[in-house]
């Protein structure tokens, strides 16, 4: 599902009001262009911005189109925008002079929506979600606390499998040898004892972004050096995805099945995210083919990460928006913990 504020649409498309010349017109559509990225369920806002609700509606206000006195009424007037709340999913909140009420934020938990703050480097930082997102959420939460160690174990290995044979994938999709992962991910065991996801990891991180031109010596850390601020981007909008479907399955996103630092609250989120990084993975690489490296994230390649949610991913032979394979993910979690089934759906890479 595609979200379209209406306003930014005639200002900017062609094939409704032609080419605008108005300099008015351009301003107040490169300022909102500025606030809002329209993806699958996603808005992100890097300008100040005031958001309010108003009959179950985000309602969105430019201050500083509001208070420009060159502006003239009518263009004030058409820098609103509105989104229902049951099309939202995530929101990005990118900038120190965001207002936005506690009415609004009570609607946006109340539908389940992952609200992600930002910190000065314009990285993701925070994540709020509901306490409540599910009708039967104490049901559920008794069968996770009850789930069994090896039926956890069982889980990451299938968890792990997948995630290699993603990585596997990714490498034959860009003409790198996989021949040293097919055989890691067709023997996983039980709780991944022989601990072929590190394996699989250092092969993986000392080909995949070598092999471009702009690229050497990479080496895979959070606080490393470009392109990892891409891929910290990218993963913490997939966490972000992963834990909104976790708590809407009803599920404990701190509860996981293999990951247990005290200090993290997703822990489940980063257990069942595994298979999906290589999707992030692969939208980095084309960044860096068509764009190179940047210390800092332009808005132009923020605009690319942000399309990660929305992005086509494989499941059961058809293909669907990643957030909603997210959903599927965290929903066969649920049966594997009730005992109605012993697999758990990822997707696989295209």
């Amino acid at each position: 599902m595609v979200i379209m504020i209406n306003f930014v649409y005639q200002l900017n498309c062609p094939k409704k009001r032609g080419k605008i010349n108005d300099p008015y017109s351009n301003a107040v559509a490169e300022r909102i262009n500025g606030i809002i990225k329209n993806e699958f369920e996603l808005l992100y806002f890097g300008n100040p911005s005031y958001l309010s609700l108003t009959n179950s509606q985000l309602v969105l206000r430019l201050p500083e189109v509001e208070k420009n006195d060159t502006v003239p009424e009518h263009f004030k007037k058409e820098a609103t925008a509105s989104v229902p709340i049951e099309d939202i999913g995530i929101i990005i909140l990118d900038h120190k002079q965001i207002t936005i009420t506690q009415a609004l934020i009570e609607a946006l938990l109340d539908n389940n929506v992952a609200l992600i703050t930002c910190d000065s480097t314009h990285h993701p930082t925070g994540l709020m979600l509901p306490l409540c997102g599910n009708t039967i959420q104490n049901e559920r939460f008794r069968a996770q606390l009850d789930a069994t160690e090896p039926l956890k174990k069982q889980l990451w290995a299938q968890t792990i499998s997948q995630k290699i044979k993603n990585q596997a994938a990714m490498f034959g999709s860009k003409n790198i040898d996989n021949s040293y992962l097919i055989p890691l991910y067709r023997n996983v065991k039980s709780g991944d004892t022989d601990n072929c996801e590190a394996t699989a990891a250092a092969h993986y991180w000392g080909k995949i972004f070598n092999s471009l031109p702009t690229v050497s010596s990479f080496k895979r850390f959070r606080e490393g050096l470009p392109p990892n601020n891409y891929l910290n981007y990218g993963y913490a909008l997939l966490r972000a995805t992963m834990a909104r479907s976790i708590v809407g399955a009803g599920l404990l996103p701190t509860l996981g099945i293999f990951h247990h630092n005290r200090y993290n609250a997703y822990c489940l989120a980063d257990d069942l995210m595994e298979p999906y990084r290589p999707y992030v993975d692969k939208v980095v690489y084309s960044i860096i083919e068509e764009k190179g490296i940047n210390e800092d994230i332009p808005k132009e390649i923020k605009a690319l990460l942000l399309q990660i949610p929305a992005m086509d991913v494989l499941m059961d032979g058809e293909k669907s928006p990643l957030m909603n394979a997210t959903q599927r993910t965290a929903a066969s979690l649920v049966k594997c913990f009730a005992g109605e089934q012993r697999k758990l759906v990822y997707p696989e890479f295209i």
